[in-house]
């Protein structure tokens, strides 16, 4: 029996990247995991993975893997999603806002004034949207239970600037969600949070730091880490007693990680970048 077996989590944009990474290490403590995206087959995506592969190596790890094939701007697509674990598992006890549109105007060199408007909105939409939907969902599961844990994917970009003003817009409007949310759960039982994640060795981001000027040298960062490494950390989290503790706050995921003692998948402890990025506005409540 793992960690987390009985636990249910649903996690976004889990086709591939942090989110599959997310997914596979809870399933690894014995999580039940709605993994959702919207790639279904493969080639549908430029990128590799689908659905079906991240159930597949769920199942493999030991949880309980069901694809949700999910389109975040589709508010109705949302609903069903919680509807559908609410009827079929009864509780839940995990969720992961990662997902977020990454057009490609996103990470071009141009004022916001020249991006395509559509693409620019797509990033609010999905990135800040989306994530208080699916959060309100979740939360009218969790805090009747008087447990949960909401986790929204940031970073440090909440206070750097990093490729656009959309792209900051939303992480640094995630972080206030989690904070003003906070209070509203004090004392439900249910805690949400913001993680701050450095760089990422997923398929997109290795695409796009090889094509945006200046940032090739990250692909070699002794910051960087493995998709599984922010789920670490959020396992980490689901098992902490004092999680409530952490309610309402932003926080650095290498610090936490520090805190719990946990590492990423090749043993390497991930240094915190506070100091050369930037440091969390908002602490627990």
């Amino acid at each position: 029996m793992g960690a987390l077996s009985g636990r249910v989590a649903v996690v976004t944009g889990a086709s591939r990247g942090i989110g599959k990474g997310t997914a596979c290490v809870l399933a690894g403590h014995g999580a039940t995991v709605y993994v959702t995206g919207r790639t279904v087959e493969e080639g549908r995506h430029e990128l590799p993975g689908t659905l079906g592969a991240t159930v597949a190596e769920v199942n493999a790890r030991g949880g309980k893997g069901v694809a949700v094939p999910l389109d975040l701007e589709d508010d109705a697509s949302i609903a069903a999603l919680f509807d559908r674990v609410a009827r079929d598992e009864g509780r839940l006890d995990i969720l992961v806002n990662n997902a977020m549109a990454i057009p490609p105007a996103m990470t071009s060199r141009a004022g916001f004034w020249e991006k395509p408007l559509d693409e620019e909105l797509q990033i609010l939409d999905t990135g800040l949207r989306a994530v208080f939907a699916a959060s309100w969902h979740a939360a009218r599961i969790m805090v009747p239970q008087g447990s949960g844990l909401i986790a929204s994917m940031s970073g440090y970009v909440g206070v750097t600037y990093t490729y656009d003003v959309a792209f900051g817009t939303a992480k640094s409007g995630v972080d206030r969600m989690m904070r003003d949310m906070g209070v509203e759960l004090r004392g439900s039982g249910v805690t949400a949070l913001s993680l701050w994640q450095g760089f990422t060795f997923t398929e997109r981001a290795t695409e796009n730091l090889k094509k945006v000027e200046g940032m090739a040298s990250q692909l070699n960062s002794a910051a960087g880490t493995s998709p599984e490494f922010p789920g670490r950390v959020i396992a980490a989290l689901a098992q902490d007693p004092q999680l409530a503790a952490k309610n309402g706050g932003t926080f650095i995921n290498a610090e936490l990680a520090a805190e719990y003692g946990v590492t990423d998948i090749d043993g390497r402890t991930i240094p915190s970048l506070r100091e050369e990025r930037g440091a969390p506005i908002w602490r627990p409540v």
